[in-house]
């Protein structure tokens, strides 16, 4: 337990620091004022782009603003959704990006899709199959728990381009639409920059987490 803890370190601390940048790079862009509400920027950019169809809902929760594929709606949490700052404007226009991506047919995004299933597959099956191994001493069950886990390696790594080219969207569209001043789309950068950290730190933990117990129970087959 405590070599994995070590291994784990690194990832661990960078979303810790991670997430205290998006909350603090967040209650300073609050501070910020924008031309529009998130609502309006989301909203205001769909329509630019032509998808009158897409709507933008408000949703419960901080900061649990996304686009919902099956639904194809933006939903944006309370305080972006009402905010008249650069932060909010930041996060709807980064939701934004993935309808975008999605009416595109994003490559990135179609894989990521796909790799859905398998992510939830193997997050749920890695602990059951760890826990059922170690209890009935199979190294076999073991290891194919920590093979399935590759889906859930497989997704980050997709997420990522995904989750940068959504926010690259988002750092350009708003100055272009004179949305945010120069000052605001400083914040934007921030808080957009923030929020990608925590997409490195979960995909860095994943891949180290696949490392350790494939290299652990190889060894031990060995």
């Amino acid at each position: 337990m405590l070599s994995y803890l070590l291994f784990m370190l690194p990832p661990m601390l960078l979303m810790v620091w991670a997430q205290y940048q998006v909350k603090s790079s967040f209650a300073r862009g609050m501070q910020i004022p924008a031309r529009l509400t998130g609502a309006a920027a989301a909203r205001q950019i769909l329509d630019a782009s032509g998808l009158t169809n897409v709507p933008v809902v408000e949703t419960q929760g901080f900061l649990s603003d996304h686009f919902d594929p099956r639904a194809n709606e933006v939903r944006l949490s309370s305080n972006v959704y009402r905010g008249q700052t650069a932060a909010a404007v930041g996060i709807a226009a980064h939701e934004v990006g993935h309808a975008l991506q999605y009416a595109q047919s994003y490559t990135p995004l179609v894989i990521r899709n796909l790799a859905v299933p398998a992510a939830q597959f193997g997050g749920g099956a890695f602990t059951t199959l760890l826990l059922l191994g170690v209890l009935l001493g199979s190294m076999q069950l073991m290891m194919l728990g920590v093979l399935l886990f590759g889906g859930v390696v497989l997704f980050q790594l997709i997420n990522l381009p995904v989750e940068f080219d959504a926010s690259n969207r988002a750092k350009r569209i708003l100055p272009e639409m004179n949305i945010v001043d120069q000052q605001g789309a400083i914040a934007v950068n921030r808080v957009l920059n923030a929020a990608a950290l925590t997409y490195v730190a979960a995909t860095l933990q994943a891949v180290l987490t696949f490392i350790y117990y494939f290299s652990l129970f190889y060894d031990r087959r060995r």
